[in-house]
């Protein structure tokens, strides 16, 4: 599992949300447009509640960069990745990758053996992201399932396929 990028150390902090955090993480997933906007209590709850489980890169004491995640209730050594989101003045900086591996290196996490998560047939960004990941640990990404247009509410949703990658060592 390779370092930090070293574009990042000197400027960017990757550590734990919180509470704190909550708002301005609700604010950098509305600015991405691309991700599900929840509510802002939402965000409140993970970085209160699920802080071991996710991660928040500062920059000059912006948020800039989060991921969601928690340890399948059902599969305690499997940590679900929900949302990966980098403020547009940090894309091509690897610093989706460095807070996945950041985030893994934990103690906490230290029982995990594989990542899943749900990536729509279109972002080809986190398809390429997840398959890095997988190539850097040295296991496998494959397609286990999918969840159907048709269970969500709203039309014109794409499925979500999930991606599982490893075992992780």
């Amino acid at each position: 599992m390779g370092g930090i990028n070293l574009l990042l150390t000197k400027s960017v902090e990757l550590r734990k949300p919180t509470l704190e955090d909550g708002s301005n993480i609700w604010r950098l997933i509305r600015k991405t447009q691309v991700l599900d906007l929840n509510s802002a209590y939402y965000y409140l709850i993970l970085s209160k509640y699920f802080k071991n489980t996710c991660i928040v890169a500062e920059h000059q004491g912006e948020i800039v960069g989060f991921v969601s995640a928690f340890l399948l209730p059902e599969k305690q050594n499997t940590l679900f990745i929900w949302q990966v989101a980098v403020d547009e003045s940090q894309r091509g900086k690897g610093l989706a990758s460095s807070l996945l591996q950041e985030l893994l290196s934990r103690e906490e996490l230290s029982n995990v053996k594989y990542l899943e998560t749900t990536i729509s047939p279109s972002n080809k960004a986190s398809q390429a992201l997840f398959k890095k990941l997988a190539e850097n640990f040295e296991t496998e990404m494959k397609k286990i399932e999918s969840i159907s247009p048709e269970v969500f509410p709203n039309e014109n949703h794409e499925p979500e396929q999930t991606y599982q990658i490893g075992p992780i060592h």
